[in-house]
């Protein structure tokens, strides 16, 4: 591991490893009586930051790198089935940790979001929508960016100017954009008076405006030919390119 990457870690896992003592409800359910993790949930946090920051997308080829580079920061490293098992069984650890990270940061009070949402294309053939795992989670839905339909998901985050995700959602494809991102805003309880949200011409609906308004939230979009000026909504000109 190179010196940024040991300092990021190790200050990564002593704050996790104290923010775990005042919050010991974060941590995954366990019996009372049992065997006590040989890794602990601190260094499980660790050890899937430095997976991501290193760009491994297989579980096994990073746990084969852990073993071989990684020793001297992890006493106990387990093998691939007991690293995805812990993984899978630790998903409410890992949303509590990143929550308390992003609300770290000095962007996260920034007083302008960005809201958008993007397809997460699942399969294309007739066949793969029939066997897929995902059926009744992914839905048809239409990619107005891609002009065409799409079976799948859909992404809808929330973020500042800076890229730092404030929500985020996975849907089906056919949910509403602009009921999403209320609900994202309204589960994350932030506060909102005096936030401005920008967002594209897809959030467009008079009592979606109404209810950010209500919230204490001004919208800004771009103005649709026609439409009428409106006290809760600032609309900008769309931007096209100028002719050569």
């Amino acid at each position: 591991m190179n010196p940024e990457l040991d300092t990021l870690a190790t200050r990564l896992y002593v704050t996790i490893d104290d923010v775990l003592i005042d919050h010991p409800e974060w941590a995954p359910e366990r019996p009372e009586v049992g065997i006590a993790p040989r890794l602990s949930d601190a260094e499980l946090v660790t050890l899937a930051v430095i997976q991501a920051l290193l760009g491994f997308t297989s579980e096994a080829r990073f746990i084969r790198y852990a073993h071989s580079h990684l020793r001297p920061w992890f006493p106990y490293l387990p093998d691939r089935p007991g690293y995805n098992k812990r993984l899978r069984h630790s998903g409410q650890l890992l949303q509590h940790v990143i929550g308390y990270l992003a609300r770290c940061c000095v962007s996260f009070t920034d007083d302008v979001w960005l809201v958008d949402s993007t397809p997460v294309e699942c399969g294309r053939s007739r066949e793969t929508v029939k066997r897929s795992d995902l059926a009744g989670w992914a839905t048809y839905g239409y990619c107005a960016s891609h002009s065409r339909f799409f079976w799948g998901l859909r992404l809808h985050l929330v973020t500042t100017p800076s890229g730092l995700p404030i929500a985020y959602a996975l849907t089906g494809a056919k949910t509403d954009e602009r009921d999403t991102a209320l609900d994202m805003i309204s589960f994350g309880e932030f506060t909102t008076v005096g936030q401005t949200l920008i967002a594209d011409k897809g959030y467009r609906r008079a009592s979606f405006e109404t209810e950010l308004a209500n919230a204490g939230i001004t919208l800004i979009r771009p103005a649709l030919k026609s439409e009428p000026a409106r006290a809760t909504t600032t609309c900008v000109p769309s931007a096209r390119p100028s002719s050569p």
